[in-house]
Formats: structure tokens, sequence, C-alpha cells
């Protein structure tokens, strides 16, 4: 039998700045699927997953289930720039009650740089700390927008590794992203579901 879905966006809505981006969006995240949200800048990407994460609340619609098993990773790092990358991590672990950072410090290639402030870290250094936040959640679901942003090819290969082990053990995640990460996703074009009034507005567009 197929499994029930960790995540199921039923009918949707949500706005930027109070102005309506998309309306009607529906669709089901299942444990071990990634879903890709595409569509041109502007389209309501990042809006969506924002939404999703519970940053901002649904015009309509609902989200159903675990919507309290999400991890968000934004444009933002979101780290402590006077912390090092050990003490970042052990911030958001104790946060989140995991406590163990070993794993994730492995997993980003973190090890030599734990007690560097993370002020002095390079940008693509600073995103896999960002990144290796998402192992001491714990969560479920990742909401991943561009997470690829800064980092080189090798780094990227560190996160596609992450993100497929994640998936492997049964997690999930909805992820806009223009880079292909090696393994199948499904994807969802936002564009389909442009609110009327977005279309008629002459709003700006930048970060949606």
């Amino acid at each position: 039998m197929p499994s029930e879905p960790l995540l199921s966006l039923v009918d949707v809505a949500c706005a930027r700045g109070g102005v309506p981006v998309l309306s009607g969006v529906s669709f089901d995240i299942a444990p071990g699927e990634a879903v890709v949200l595409r569509g041109p800048n502007g389209s309501g990407k990042t809006t969506l997953l924002r939404t999703i994460a519970g940053l901002q609340p649904t015009l309509a619609g609902e989200l159903r289930g675990a919507t309290d098993d999400i991890a968000y990773a934004g444009h933002a790092d979101g780290i402590k720039a006077a912390l090092s990358v050990e003490e970042n991590l052990r911030f958001w672990a104790e946060m989140f009650g995991t406590r163990d950072i070993a794993a994730a410090l492995r997993a980003f290639d973190l090890e030599g740089l734990r007690g560097r402030a993370a002020q002095h870290l390079s940008a693509g250094q600073k995103r896999r700390l960002g990144l290796a936040r998402l192992l001491v959640t714990g969560r479920a679901i990742w909401a991943l927008d561009e997470p690829t942003v800064s980092l080189d090819t090798g780094s990227v290969g560190l996160f596609a590794a992450v993100l497929r082990d994640h998936l492997e053990s049964g997690g999930a995640a909805v992820i806009a992203t223009h880079i292909d990460l090696g393994f199948s996703a499904r994807a969802v074009d936002v564009s389909g579901f442009r609110a009327r009034a977005m279309a008629r507005s002459g709003f700006d567009e930048a970060f949606l």
C-alpha cells in the first residue's frame, strides 16, 4: 500500500507583502520523496516555501500532516557570526533537543573548521554550516530555498549525499532549485498556480 503523505497542501493560497501570489496549490509530499518547485524568478517559490515552513500564514486552504516536523533553510544561512562552527551547531542541536553534532560536522566537511568563528568563514563554508543545521534538527521534512547557492561543485555533492540519505531514511524535502542534484524528484511548476490578482498587478516580483 502507498505510504501516507507526510504533508499535504490542499488548495493553499499565499501572499507576499499582502499581495496574493499563489492560489489553489495542492500536492502531497510522501516519505522518501523530494518535490522540486519549478518556475521563473518571481513566480512564488520562496513565498510557498515560507508558507509551508509556517513562517507566514496561508491566505486560504490548509496544510495537513506533520506541520510541526519541518525544518527550513532559506537564503540566509541562519548562523551567529561571533560563535564558532561547533558552537553554532550545538546551539541549534540543543534548541531542537538532539545534541549530537558529530554527524553534521562530518557530512559537510566541517570537522577541521569546528573551532573557527563563523564570521571568518568563506561564503561557501557559511552555507555548508547553515545546511548542517538541518541534520541537528531531527525534523522529517526539509523546506529548502536555493540550498546550493555559494557552494562549489564538491560541496554540492556533499549536500546531495546528505539529502539522499535523508530521503532514504524516510524523510522528505520540498526544494526550490535550478541544480540537478543527481536523483529522481517530482517537479511542481508553481507558475500554474499564479494568483489572478498577482497577474493583473504591477507588483515588484523580486524575492517571491
